[in-house]
């Protein structure tokens, strides 16, 4: 049958110092193990850790590397392979350092007598342990890791309807699924003292319109100002392509050609013909694009521009987006400063209609002149005025002038302050045709025109 250990007497716990009787297989009051310490061997003394002799813990001598006696305790709270006083425990290897509280045994690397063979004994600091170098060399990071750092989110797209719901990624709300606008949706820019706003409309699926505005200055410091307007043709494929490249290839080849002293009327011939150019570039694809889309036909836009200088403005269009003159005195008569390449306007030409016959017709705006690659023959048109007062200058498509056909209407809706807010003013001309109905894109640049030092005219 099985037995329970005997245990050897003991005087004392080896944890606590507390008496225990024979026969106690855990001390009373730490609950020290003690069948786990064996029998104190005779031949060697019990060595006092800390303290005079009698105060301190009995600790049991360790025996030789090649004694078969039971390992010393080690209690769970130790550091593995040391005891509570910071000795080394039997079976650390072959080259285990010497106890710290062993007589005659110096610390590794040091002679007898060094400041750290000083120590007591029972302080718990071993002093075999190497020296620790100055510097650490740190590992390279791992690249795998830098590649799986996941970047910030960025903060969720609110609905622009409820201002409630998130909007997922095929850009509809998920609170009321509403379609969010595009990027082109509505675009709204300022450059220097110019500005302009395009804006999708109420009816359209997307915007088809695209501006350009810009400031530079001419090679003896006078400031130049130019923006350039384009409404892409429905009908057409692409028009807002269309309309995006020959805005852009018009704004850059007027900050390219001004600065180089050319005249700010050739600069405009130049910029259209560059705009057409870019427009005709979208036709060309390869052949067996027109076999699976017979019915394609190619991209094309209108444009018009405005080159304000000291006391010279400029304007140059193709089709019918308009240019008006506002003065800021409004008791002085506004202008319209362009002619519309339209069925009405030919009509209105030739004598045979009315204006107001000819734009009430449904065939008014029915273009005779774009840009395009299958458009009949690019007329430039080009002119220039000294207006002898100070102004503004609208540039805009036909989705703000229907609401304000006339120069006398226009000069109603632009706001009075206009040259001092071109941003504002664009705005609230958007808005007027937004109000009105919005059937169609709407797109304005509004242009302040400083006074002049000479009187007004024809150029």
């Amino acid at each position: 049958m099985s037995q329970m250990p005997q245990q050897a007497a003991l005087p004392k716990c080896p944890s606590c110092a507390e008496p225990v009787e024979s026969g106690d297989l855990f001390c009373g009051a730490c609950g020290y193990d003690l069948s786990v310490v064996p029998a104190p061997p005779q031949d060697h003394p019990t060595l006092t850790m800390t303290g005079s002799p009698g105060d301190g813990v009995d600790w049991p001598a360790p025996g030789p590397e090649s004694s078969s006696a039971p390992p010393a305790a080690h209690l769970p709270a130790d550091p593995p392979g040391t005891d509570a006083g910071g000795t080394s425990l039997p079976g650390d290897g072959p080259g285990a350092a010497p106890y710290a509280h062993e007589p005659g045994a110096a610390p590794r690397g040091h002679e007898p007598g060094a400041q750290e063979a000083r120590q007591p004994a029972g302080s718990g600091v071993r002093f075999d342990r190497p020296a620790e170098p100055e510097e650490y060399p740190l590992q390279a990071p791992d690249p795998r890791m830098a590649e799986s750092v996941a970047e910030p989110e960025e903060p969720a797209q609110m609905c622009v309807a409820c201002r409630a719901g998130q909007v997922d990624s095929d850009g509809y709300c998920e609170n009321c699924g509403h379609a969010q606008p595009r990027e082109r949706d509505h675009v709204e820019r300022e450059s220097g003292p110019v500005a302009a706003v395009s804006d999708r409309g109420l009816r359209h699926h997307r915007n088809e319109d695209a501006f350009s505005v810009g400031h530079t200055a001419l090679p003896d410091g006078t400031p130049a100002v130019l923006a350039i307007v384009c409404d892409g043709v429905s009908s057409a494929t692409r028009p807002d392509d269309a309309s995006s490249a020959a805005s852009q290839a018009a704004g850059d080849t007027l900050l390219a050609a001004l600065p180089r002293g050319t005249h700010p009327q050739t600069a405009m011939h130049e910029a259209i013909v560059a705009a057409a150019q870019a427009v005709n570039a979208l036709a060309e694809e390869p052949a067996t694009a027109r076999e699976h889309a017979p019915h394609q036909n190619a991209p094309a836009c209108t444009i018009v521009g405005a080159v304000v200088t000291s006391g010279l403005l400029v304007v140059g269009w193709v089709g019918d987006s308009r240019v008006y003159w506002v003065p800021d005195d409004r008791g002085a008569p506004a202008a319209r400063l362009t002619e519309d390449d339209s069925w009405a306007a030919q009509m209105v030409a030739a004598g045979l209609m009315s204006e107001a016959e000819a734009y009430a017709d449904e065939r008014a705006h029915a273009i005779t002149g774009w840009l395009g690659a299958d458009a009949y023959e690019l007329e430039p048109h080009t002119a220039s005025f000294k207006p002898d007062r100070s102004g503004v200058v609208v540039v805009c498509t036909d989705g703000l002038w229907n609401y304000a056909e006339t120069a006398e209407e226009m000069s109603e809706v632009v706001p009075a302050d206009a040259a001092a807010r071109p941003l504002h003013s664009a705005r609230v001309l958007v808005g007027h045709a937004l109000d009105g109905g919005g059937h169609d894109n709407v797109t304005v640049a509004v242009v302040p025109f400083p006074a002049p030092p000479q009187g007004a005219g024809s150029a």
